[in-house]
């Protein structure tokens, strides 16, 4: 017998799950399931805008005025109007449905600040690499790092406006993706458009670690 008393509805309910769990448990009843997803990219390609275009609560952000310094050492061509950056992290959260809660982490998007990759990107689920197509080259960098890292990820081309044009085809060929990574195209500003890509990003990831866990047994 367990030592603890399960008597009443509200002892039975399980409040945490890790990222595997599914969404109810053994008794048929709904559980409550956190999963964190990072919000990656280059500079200025949208991530602290998917951020909070999407949040349900007040997003937190750690901007600063990007200063004349900064301008020097950051490459902002095609992102001229740009004044501020992220100098640690962009938090939110959003209920996809109910029993279904995200945790998003945006990461800074300079190499300078690459030290807190690591950490932003523990217990990860999976990531979204946010690409503009006036700065492909920018998402190299995180596409690299995710794939070492065998994290899955979506790359998301956030369509701003004058932006050269590209399929998803296109884009997979570019950044040279490996077979299956999804590519979608977005509006950051959106927040259905970056309510999908999340969705879009949590269906693959399943599929992905459905199939680790499937080979690591078979």
């Amino acid at each position: 017998m367990p030592s603890e008393s399960i008597d009443s509805n509200e002892n039975l309910r399980t409040t945490h799950r890790s990222s595997g769990d599914v969404g109810r448990s053994m008794i048929g009843e709904d559980i409550a399931l956190t999963l964190k997803i990072v919000v990656a990219g280059g500079f200025g390609a949208g991530k602290s805008t998917l951020v909070g275009s999407v949040s349900e609560i007040r997003p937190l952000y750690s901007e600063e005025t990007l200063s004349e310094d900064g301008r020097h050492r950051d490459d902002t061509g095609g992102v001229e109007r740009k004044s501020t950056t992220t100098v640690a992290m962009d938090f939110g959260r959003i209920t996809v449905h109910s029993g279904l809660s995200l945790y998003l982490f945006g990461t800074p998007g300079q190499d300078r600040f690459w030290f807190l990759w690591d950490e932003l990107c523990e217990g990860a689920l999976a990531a979204v690499v946010l690409a503009d197509t006036r700065r492909l080259e920018d998402c190299f960098a995180a596409v690299d790092y995710f794939e070492r890292r065998r994290i899955p990820f979506v790359v998301a081309v956030n369509r701003f406006p004058g932006a050269p044009d590209h399929t998803e085809h296109d884009v997979a060929q570019a950044l040279d993706l490996d077979r299956g990574t999804p590519v979608v195209l977005c509006d950051a500003r959106d927040r259905a458009s970056g309510k999908e890509v999340l969705i879009r990003t949590v269906e693959y990831a399943g599929r992905m670690h459905t199939a680790r866990l499937l080979a690591s047994v078979g």
